[in-house]
């Protein structure tokens, strides 16, 4: 079996998507199958394209899967002209690239949004005579709204236009959570879909590769360390977290670390700056490899959300969860569901600083309860989340249809 994998984001690249596609890449390489990725010049989160890459067109092997990079015009978010900008470009280019330098395939995976990518999915599963796998990963217009990024009107009513059309044409929607499945099934009824959820490598990510040279090395070693790890951009609400922060300066013992990069950082230091905040801690971001030990290393995991967003469910969580780290999450729907259910952590309504707050002060000085809510969530992670078990039931479920 062939299948191309279709993404914007891949490694070198750290985020999310990219580790999320790579493993199912590898994984299906694992299993015995021809696997190709397209995909753009990394550029992600700085908007600067990585040393060694550029160009039109690029070949090179990982893990034993074939990528395809191809152009992209390189922003970093700040505008939203860029954006526009990085986004087509890359589906303009890897319409170019996809037809003439890859093979047919049994299957084209595309990873949506950016939704331009849905344009150039479709195409090449018709050049490709492959079935078309649409993966939405969120719903990106629904998020936008809710932040105040772009009113409703005949644009949004447009934009839900093809995304309904594109829905309908794939042979099979996938989903990273079944909030985002249910909101495809109302507007389509009759899509066929998928429910890939996300998970975490429950190997590479354990309580036992903690140490307390990492913990000197991310704060002091002493007290309670409460960890954020990944993009600092508007949707994940940072903000929230300093003005807990402030709320907290009396608390000697507690350490708060926000590890990563993106378009928002330069304003957050600025703010922790300025309200003199003496328990935050700002850091560069570290490579995927390192991130499962820095979560055993810490005591809380902070997963922050601006707002609630239909289908959110952040791979933050299921990390926290296999390194057996209780959770402190600004959220609701899906994702406060999960973590409820795993009895894993508290769940904060977006904005309520104040119970953000408490919750912190409340964990850094319970060791028991963190313990307790620590080995729940790594119970609930290797139990439901694990990434192999879920991969290998989507390869299944391909391989039976490849057969059929």
């Amino acid at each position: 079996m062939r299948i191309l994998i279709h993404t914007q984001y891949y490694p070198p690249e750290m985020g999310a998507p990219q580790v999320r596609l790579s493993e199912l890449a590898k994984r299906f390489v694992e299993r015995g199958h021809e696997v190709f990725t397209l995909t753009a010049m990394p550029n992600y989160p700085k908007g600067k394209i990585y040393p060694g890459y550029g160009g039109f067109f690029r070949r090179e092997e990982q893990d034993g899967v074939t990528v395809v990079r191809s152009y992209v015009y390189p922003a970093n978010g700040a505008k939203i002209r860029s954006r526009l900008a990085n986004y087509l470009s890359f589906a303009l280019s890897s319409t170019v690239a996809g037809a003439f330098a890859l093979p047919n395939v049994d299957f084209v995976f595309t990873e949506s949004p950016p939704p331009f990518l849905n344009f150039t999915g479709f195409l090449l599963s018709k050049l490709k005579r492959a079935r078309w796998i649409l993966n939405v990963a969120d719903l990106s217009l629904e998020g936008a709204i809710r932040l105040g990024m772009i009113g409703e009107g005949y644009t949004v009513k447009t934009m839900r236009a093809v995304d309904n059309f594109f829905y309908r044409k794939a042979w099979l929607v996938s989903g990273q959570s079944r909030e985002i499945l249910e909101s495809v099934l109302r507007s389509s009824p009759e899509a066929r879909t998928y429910h890939l959820s996300n998970g975490v490598d429950t190997r590479r990510f354990n309580p036992g590769l903690g140490s307390k040279d990492i913990r000197i090395a991310l704060g002091d070693g002493q007290g309670c360390l409460a960890v954020y790890a990944g993009l600092h951009g508007i949707a994940q609400g940072l903000d929230q977290v300093l003005d807990a922060a402030a709320m907290l300066q009396d608390m000697k013992d507690l350490c708060i670390v926000l590890i990563g990069d993106g378009p928002e950082k330069k304003t957050l230091m600025k703010h922790a700056r300025l309200s003199n905040l003496k328990n935050i801690r700002f850091l560069d971001p570290y490579p995927n490899h390192a991130i499962p030990a820095i979560l055993a290393s810490a005591d809380i995991a902070l997963i922050p959300l601006k707002d609630q967003f239909a289908g959110a469910v952040p791979s933050k969580l299921y990390e926290a969860m296999g390194a057996g780290l209780p959770v402190v999450m600004t959220a609701g729907g899906e994702a406060g569901d999960i973590l409820q259910k795993a009895k894993a952590g508290v769940v904060i309504p977006p904005g309520n600083v104040e119970a953000l707050a408490s919750a912190l002060r409340l964990l850094a000085h319970d060791r028991d309860k963190r313990a307790e809510f620590g080995k729940n969530g790594r119970q609930a992670a290797v139990t439901f989340f694990d990434r192999k078990s879920i991969a290998d039931k989507f390869i299944d479920f391909l391989e039976k249809a490849a057969r059929g």
